[in-house]
């Protein structure tokens, strides 16, 4: 029964994500990088996937190691906040900062240490965070931070601590309350967006 919880708290935070991209798709032209809101989403959904296929071979115990597919789990991660982050903002030099640090976070896993491409990782939800208020200034947004890093991180490092798989369970909910945060965010930007491009 256990298990059963354990594939369905993956399974949803791979589908939904996905799910949210493509209903993103040809929405929210009115940002000038509207293309990249897609594929923020479909990428959450696909480091969800690569951590499924990681799981597997532990046989859905979480061991804290390196691999391939914890690495595809990292890099898509990177690539869908990065991509969210970027999606509603103009300025070239932040683009690119967004981009340096993805990519940063992307090699610097096998290069140097899985826990530097997790600082990494902070750094770019950081940027996430600071573009999308500055744009949107929704106070929806504050369950990004409490939930897609607060509590993945406490749940995260509870279960490396103690080795009790149950909090393995509470990890991708609070990702998928993420993946909804965003996706509330812009839905009620459609309101405001006039004045927010202006």
């Amino acid at each position: 029964m256990f298990l059963f919880f354990l594939i369905l708290a993956h399974l949803q935070a791979l589908l939904f994500p996905i799910f949210v991209g493509i209903k993103s798709i040809n929405q929210f032209k009115k940002f000038k990088n509207h293309i990249l809101i897609p594929f923020g989403f479909i990428f959450l959904g696909l480091a969800s996937m690569f951590e499924m296929i990681d799981h597997t071979k532990t046989n859905w115990v979480y061991v804290n190691h390196s691999s391939l597919f914890n690495w595809l789990f990292y890099t898509f991660l990177a690539l869908g906040l990065t991509s969210l982050s970027t999606s509603v903002i103009k300025n070239k030099f932040a683009i690119g900062t967004n981009i340096f640090l993805c990519f940063c976070s992307i090699v610097s896993y096998f290069l140097v240490d899985k826990t530097i491409a997790l600082s990494f990782q902070v750094i770019i939800s950081i940027f996430l965070i600071i573009n999308w208020q500055r744009i949107f200034k929704d106070w929806i947004l504050i369950a990004y931070p409490i939930f897609g890093i607060f509590f993945t991180t406490f749940f995260g490092a509870n279960l490396s601590i103690t080795g009790d798989q149950i909090w393995h369970i509470f990890i991708g909910p609070s990702g998928t309350i993420s993946t909804i945060t965003f996706y509330l965010v812009l839905k009620r930007s459609n309101n405001k967006l006039p004045k927010i491009l202006l």
